[in-house]
């Protein structure tokens, strides 16, 4: 394991316990990722805990007691890994990857944003030992669905808590607006060139100049998309009067 102690300018630190560390190779070199990597404020660890198992195989799963289908993680070598981090920093937020966790989403993100380290720990096979859930603060899911191995939720919740570090995304207000964000909506509709294609044409406020008018169009049309796709977000969002109206005229109130 390459974590220091004492390493305070980081603004959040990865250790990923896996036993496929290679899946992680070129998505943390690209793009955003990769970027802020290369700026020093965030920091990943992969850590093989197949390295932590016993024995000359370094055997990582075993049949399951009572029986069942498939294989199960063994307790010994995650509890290893996971010692070892917590003696290099006691106050590392671990989070076992798992279908039976609760639901992830953009509040848990932000949350995630500001613990410093985050320890995220991937299962494989049938499952983990039950006593491995005896060693984490917490257990998340990003969906209702079984994943052969925990690597691809990993990245999920990296990749969607790591563009909330400050310094991150270069255009901080991008955050706020876009779907799920502080605003609690989805996001409005985005158009570009050209103006018209196809005789679908981009709306003419959004080349008023007005930024009052375009705010306004932004806004409504954001809470319309909401009402309509999402209409259970609707409960999170501060709504004015006329707002409501708008939604009880269209029948969009549920």
């Amino acid at each position: 394991m390459k974590i220091e102690a004492g390493m305070s300018s980081i603004g959040l630190r990865w250790s990923v316990l896996t036993l496929f560390p290679e899946m992680f190779t070129s998505l943390l070199s690209a793009s955003l990722f990769g970027k802020a990597r290369e700026k020093g404020l965030i920091e990943v660890d992969l850590v093989d805990y197949r390295r932590e198992a016993c024995g000359r195989h370094k055997v990582v799963d075993d049949a399951p007691f009572g029986g069942g289908a498939g294989m199960v993680i063994k307790v010994e070598p995650v509890a290893r890994a996971l010692s070892t981090l917590r003696q290099i920093n006691p106050g590392a937020h671990i989070v076992l990857l798992t279908p039976q966790g609760r639901p992830f989403d953009q509040r848990t993100a932000r949350r995630l944003s500001g613990l410093g380290h985050v320890v995220l720990v991937c299962g494989r096979y049938e499952g983990v030992d039950e006593r491995i859930r005896s060693l984490v603060a917490e257990e998340i899911s990003i969906g209702d669905y079984v994943l052969s191995g925990g690597e691809a939720a990993a990245w999920v919740v990296m990749d969607a808590v790591t563009r909330l570090v400050p310094g991150v995304v270069g255009q901080p207000e991008s955050v706020l607006h876009e779907s799920h964000g502080d605003l609690g909506m989805l996001e409005h509709p985005q158009y570009t060139r050209p103006r018209d294609f196809d005789g679908m044409r981009v709306p003419e406020v959004l080349f008023s100049g007005d930024h009052g008018a375009i705010a306004a169009w932004q806004r409504r049309q954001a809470i319309l998309r909401t009402a309509r796709r999402r209409p259970e977000l609707l409960g999170r969002i501060e709504l004015s009067e006329e707002e409501r109206s708008l939604l009880e005229d269209l029948g969009l109130t549920g």
